[in-house]
Parts: C-alpha cells; structure tokens; sequence
C-alpha cells in the first residue's frame, strides 16, 4: 500500500511516500532564509513529487497528515491540504500526532531509554510527550513551561533521550533534570513524515477522516479577543 504524508505543525514542510513499509520518497524543507515557513508556497509541489515516485496519485491508497500540536496555522494548512487532497482524489486520509512522530524517529537511537518528544510552543512554552523504550505513550501531549517539564523529569527513574525544537530550545533547563539530548543538528530534533505514515495505517490510523487536529491552547488571536472583551468589561 502506498501512502503519501506530510506534516506542517513546525517550520518545516515534512512529506514523504511509503510503500509496503519502504520509503519511497522522503523530503524536508526548512524555513526561508527570512525564516518563514514554506507551508503555502512549497506543500503541494512535495505532495505531487512525493505521489509520482509513489507511481503516480492512481498507486496512492492513503493519505496520511500530522494533526499537530505545533503552530496553529501550519496545523491548519496541514489537515485542510488533506482533507482537500482526499475529497480530491478519492481517497482515505489518516492523522497522527506531530509528537508521537517525534518520538518514533527517537526510538530509532534511543535504544532501552524513555523518549521525551518536545516542540516549542512559543509563548515560553513546550509541547510535550513521554514515551517508553517500545514507544507506548507514558503522558502527554500537554502544553507546559519549561521548568514545569524539567521537575517531570526529575520525578523519572532515568534519564530520556529528547529531542524536538523545544529540547534545543530549552536544552539548559531540561538537561539539569537529566535529560539527554542530542546536538543540535541531530535529525532526531525535526519531524520526519515517514513516520507519520506510519503511525496514519497503523492501529487507530483507518479511522474516517484524519481525526481532529490537536492545537492544546487557543490561538493567539482568540486570546486576544478574550482580553479586548474583559477590558471593555472592566
């Protein structure tokens, strides 16, 4: 069976084309220099490379997408582009968790050691996951402040491999709880769509529709909203 995913809930713009549990095609583009993410501009062109070295849309059975959490319009552009590209072409569309993504592409190193995937929510907060050696979800997905994930950690038997955004982000405050994590340039800190393929047809993955995306908190715009509407209160 041959899959198409992809997943925008960070900067970067992930995809990729899975076939028989074989990559097929795999592609990870960064921000712009100016650092703005390629969502709109470069998502669609990935998707179509990504289904013609799959054989073609016709050689495509599914489409699989991460449902964040990360940031609120990437997740938006993510789930809307497959819910377009289903109803498009016909076809099932999967969803995944950004995070339990991340924290597959730990399991790949992290050997018998918990795996603690964590995005930079911005705001001076993280998205975050906690995964046993075999990758069963332990917590998570929760929104939280660095230090309140570092005392989580201290609260652990050992250490865990982290990795993510917010891992290099937050490095000082989550290695001083004994965290371990990679160099910077490691690729256990960047989402790899291959991995949301995966999770998208596996147990839980064939649901109808991709599922509800995951956001944790409100958008920015509605936070300011809220407070325009107490200040007029006021």
């Amino acid at each position: 069976m041959a899959v198409v995913g992809f997943d925008t809930a960070t900067g970067d713009v992930a995809v990729a084309a899975t076939g028989n549990g074989e990559v097929i095609f795999e592609t990870l583009l960064r921000p712009s220099q100016e650092g703005e993410p390629q969502h709109a501009t470069a998502l669609l062109g990935e998707v179509e490379r990504a289904a013609a070295a799959a054989g073609g849309w016709e050689a495509v059975e599914r489409i699989a997408v991460g449902l964040g959490p990360g940031s609120f319009t990437g997740v938006r552009v993510g789930v809307a582009t497959a819910q377009g590209l289903g109803l498009s072409r016909g076809l099932p569309v999967g969803g995944a968790c950004t995070l339990d993504a991340l924290g597959c592409g730990l399991g790949e190193t992290a050997g018998d050691r918990n795996r603690l995937a964590v995005l930079d929510a911005r705001r001076g907060e993280v998205f975050a996951a906690l995964y046993s050696s075999d990758g069963e979800r332990l917590w998570g997905p929760l929104v939280s402040s660095p230090e309140g994930l570092a005392e989580r950690l201290a609260g652990l038997p050992r250490a865990a491999l982290c990795g993510g955004s917010g891992a290099v982000r937050f490095r000082q405050q989550l290695a001083s709880r004994g965290a371990e994590i990679p160099d910077d340039v490691d690729p256990v800190h960047r989402i790899a769509a291959r991995h949301v393929c995966a999770l998208a047809t596996g147990p839980g993955g064939g649901k109808p529709g991709p599922g509800a995306p995951i956001y944790l908190r409100a958008p920015d715009a509605e936070r300011w909203r809220e407070r325009g509407t107490l200040k007029k209160a006021e």
